[in-house]
């Protein structure tokens, strides 16, 4: 006997089970009408941007272009260096001293008023100094070339006079000392001659500091 379940009336069929849920599967799963949505599957007339080659392809991506560089300022870039160690290098770089003067003119300019200066402070009132190229007046240097002297002298007990030489022309070559009163000098010795670099100072403090190992200042 048939079952009155499988007929709604006679003669029809009812519908199975997959039709009944394929209209609703199809719409779950069918895109929105209401606006456009784009994806991302290539298609025939659309290449992959990715893929596609920039020059042919107008809608490929593009690199992104590179940052131009700061350039350096041209004095930096000509030495090397930064502008704030270049700055830096400048403000060490120092004035000449006064012992980078040409000889004659240091002797003239800067070293005979200091050792005035200085000799004076010693007690003597009446020092004359004269600077001049002349033969060494020592026994046995008469057939010696000339060369630059100092020349101080000042009467105390007598008269006392000393002789700086200079047979270089240089402060910092090799220098003479000789001395005597009243008389002429009979030995010449050398003086600084231990001394690696010869300042004005130096040169001043040494001549005080013989002429006081004389005995000829102060008290002495």
């Amino acid at each position: 006997m048939a079952d009155p379940t499988n007929h709604n009336q006679a003669g029809e069929v009812a519908p199975s089970t997959v039709d009944q849920q394929a209209p609703s599967v199809a719409q779950e799963h069918a895109p929105s009408t209401d606006s456009p949505e784009a994806t991302d599957l290539p298609t025939a007339n659309t290449p992959d941007p990715k893929a596609a080659n920039p020059e042919d392809n107008p809608n490929a991506a593009k690199p992104a272009a590179a940052s131009p560089k700061r350039e350096k300022p041209a004095a930096a870039a000509a030495t090397g260096e930064k502008p704030a160690a270049a700055a830096k290098a400048a403000k060490k770089e120092k004035a000449p001293s006064v012992e980078d003067k040409p000889f004659v003119e240091f002797i003239e300019q800067d070293y005979l008023p200091a050792l005035q200066k200085a000799i004076a402070q010693q007690g003597v009132k009446d020092l004359q100094v004269s600077f001049a190229k002349q033969k060494v007046p020592i026994t046995g240097f008469e057939s010696a070339e000339e060369c630059w002297q100092i020349t101080g002298s000042w009467k105390e007990t007598g008269l006392r006079q000393f002789n700086l030489y200079f047979p270089e022309e240089d402060i910092q070559g090799k220098k003479g000392f000789s001395c005597n009163e009243g008389k002429k000098p009979s030995t010449l010795e050398s003086f600084l001659i231990d001394e690696r670099k010869i300042t004005l100072d130096l040169l001043v403090y040494g001549l005080v500091q013989r002429l006081g190992g004389q005995k000829w200042l102060g008290i002495n």
